[in-house]
């Protein structure tokens, strides 16, 4: 496969990702089988769909344990293969880590320490998928490699001693409840600025040094310019302030500013 396409890219990591992705391609089409690549945050995965869309690949699918999943694989099979024998082997690449909680802890860990507690025993992030956190413990989608190694070692650190840490098929995945409320800003325009302010509740300034600090994303990329213009669509993610979907421009003020309808991923 032509490798000249990678010159388009600066970003060193971007142009890192995207060969790991036509070596995976290259891998599918010489040994006939399915090949898959890391889990993938929301920036990749959209980085490596335009990607694999240029270069007029058709035979994948984006993968991450159930529909809403943030973090995704991309799974590419040969030609040949139907859509059934691909979801058939779904289960062979990707599996879950359940830890049930003792009485006395439940309600105790967020997202936070159970994806700690994988990292401490030096996996990568890359490996991990979405973590469904419930009161009586968690669900962690993995990389069907790792699913032993966590099953034996997990229950050797402190917080989960007391747990019961089982692999389970990923068809198993426990409910997952994405909650949404929805809110309305009122804003003079759609500069991103403005907007930021109004989602952070925040100042204008302090809004500025939030875009500056690179803690902003516009459906999940990196945005550091305040006058970029937002759209019906977006998706704005603010680290540390949590994602928001825009949603509809229902009205306008008496003084003629803009009425959003907003969704807030809670």
């Amino acid at each position: 496969m032509n490798r000249e396409i990678l010159n388009e890219y600066r970003d060193k990591d971007d142009k890192i990702l995207l060969a790991q992705i036509l070596d995976k391609i290259e891998l599918c089409e010489n040994k006939n089988k399915i090949e898959y690549t890391d889990f993938l945050d929301m920036a990749q995965s959209e980085l490596v769909q335009k990607f694999i869309n240029k270069i007029k690949i058709e035979n994948y699918l984006i993968y991450g344990g159930f529909e809403e999943a943030e973090r995704k694989m991309f799974v590419i099979y040969p030609e040949k293969f139907n859509m059934d024998v691909v979801k058939k082997n779904l289960s062979n690449i990707v599996q879950i880590i359940r830890i049930q909680l003792p009485d006395d802890l439940k309600g105790k860990y967020t997202h936070r320490e159970y994806l700690g507690a994988v990292i401490k025993l030096g996996v990568k992030r890359e490996k991990v998928g979405d973590i469904i956190v419930d009161n009586d413990g968690a669900d962690i989608i993995i990389d069907k490699d790792i699913s032993k190694f966590l099953e034996q070692n997990l229950g050797e650190l402190t917080r989960f001693s007391k747990s019961t840490i089982t692999v389970e098929n990923i068809e198993k995945l426990r409910p997952v409840h994405i909650k949404k409320e929805e809110l309305e800003i009122i804003v003079s325009s759609l500069r991103l600025d403005n907007i930021i302010s109004e989602l952070a509740r925040c100042s204008r300034n302090k809004a500025l040094d939030i875009i500056n600090m690179e803690r902003v994303f516009i459906n999940f990329q990196n945005e550091t310019k305040k006058t970029k213009q937002i759209k019906v669509g977006d998706m704005i993610t603010i680290r540390g302030k949590g994602r928001f979907y825009i949603k509809e421009i229902i009205g306008q003020t008496k003084s003629g500013r803009m009425i959003i309808k907003i969704e807030k991923f809670v």
